[in-house]
Formats: structure tokens, C-alpha cells, sequence
């Protein structure tokens, strides 16, 4: 069996979004075990010039689904802050992201190799097929605002390793 497009992208979001999932779960329980309000660690930072936890959780979903979106779709901009979410809204974000990766087929996703995807920001336009946007610039984007909301969680004092990171693994079956 040949190494997928889907493999390369669908199993990868599904991966950490289940493992950001249980990162939130278990720093929830550590938060309210130790009197700590999930309110103040939404809007933590690492740094001032940083975007809060809030932002990287909006950015997990919005790297992952909505990358598959546009890869449908064609269009890309970036995530809102989504300033009214919650922690609860937040988790509850993750799992929608994942519910509906979770419904894509391999051979849909396959299909979507050599389709054009415009990234938008502002009245600047990027140019890319689905692959390259995906690959080059949406795979790493995830990557980075989950390593951030895992680094923040880590900063709040939950106890979290590499691990819990890390998720389901795909041992050879």
C-alpha cells in the first residue's frame, strides 16, 4: 500500500487533534484540582507580543479543518480570535475539528491533489496547489499553535509530557 495524501495530512491532524484533546481534558482536572480558573489560562501568553492560548486552540481547528476546507474550496485566510470562546468552547472546537476530519475519505482527499488554493490576507493573495499549501504551509502552522497550546498548558502548571503531545501513535499493526 503507497503512502497517501491523506495519510500525509488527514491522519496527521487526526493524530494531534486527539491528543489536544486530551491535553485540554487532563489540564482541566489539574486547574480546577488546584484551584486555578480556566478563564485566566485562555488568555495566558508566553509573551506580551504573542497571541493567548485562546488563539492557538482557534488556530489547531482552523489549521486542520478549515486547511481541508480550503483545499475543497480554494480560499484560505487566516483564523479570528474568536474572543467569546471558552475553555469548554475551546475543547469543544478540538472536537468538532476532529468529528469532521474523521468523515473524509481517502480517496476524497486524494482527489484534491493539483487543486489551486489562494491563501488570502488582507489584499494579499498567495498562490498554491493543495499540496503545497497543506504541506508547506497549513501542516506546520497546526504544528505550531498545538506545540504552543501544550507549552502554555505546561507554563499554567498542568502535568503534561511528551506523551500526552504526541497521541494515539500508528504502531505497525
Amino acid at each position: 500500500m503507497a503512502f497517501s495524501f491523506y495519510d500525509a495530512t488527514v491522519a496527521n491532524y487526526l493524530e494531534i487533534l486527539g491528543a489536544v484533546g486530551g491535553l485540554l481534558e487532563k489540564s482541566l482536572t489539574h486547574f480546577h484540582d488546584k484551584g486555578i480558573d480556566p478563564a485566566d489560562v485562555v488568555e495566558t501568553r508566553l509573551a506580551p507580543d504573542m497571541m493567548p492560548f485562546r488563539f492557538q486552540i482557534v488556530s489547531v481547528a482552523h489549521h486542520s479543518r478549515g486547511a481541508m476546507a480550503a483545499a475543497k474550496n480554494g480560499v484560505f485566510v487566516p483564523p479570528s480570535g474568536r474572543p467569546d470562546l471558552d475553555f469548554a468552547a475551546l475543547q469543544s472546537l478540538v472536537t468538532e475539528a476532529r468529528d469532521e476530519l474523521s468523515g473524509l475519505t481517502s480517496d476524497a482527499v486524494n482527489a484534491l491533489v493539483g487543486r489551486d488554493v489562494t491563501f488570502k490576507i488582507g489584499e494579499r493573495t498567495l498562490p498554491f496547489t493543495a499540496e503545497g499549501f497543506l504541506m508547506s504551509f497549513s501542516l506546520p502552522n497546526f504544528f505550531f499553535h498545538a506545540t504552543t497550546a501544550y507549552d502554555i498548558l505546561r507554563h499554567k502548571g498542568a502535568p503534561l509530557g511528551k506523551r500526552d503531545f504526541m497521541g494515539r501513535l500508528k504502531l505497525k499493526t
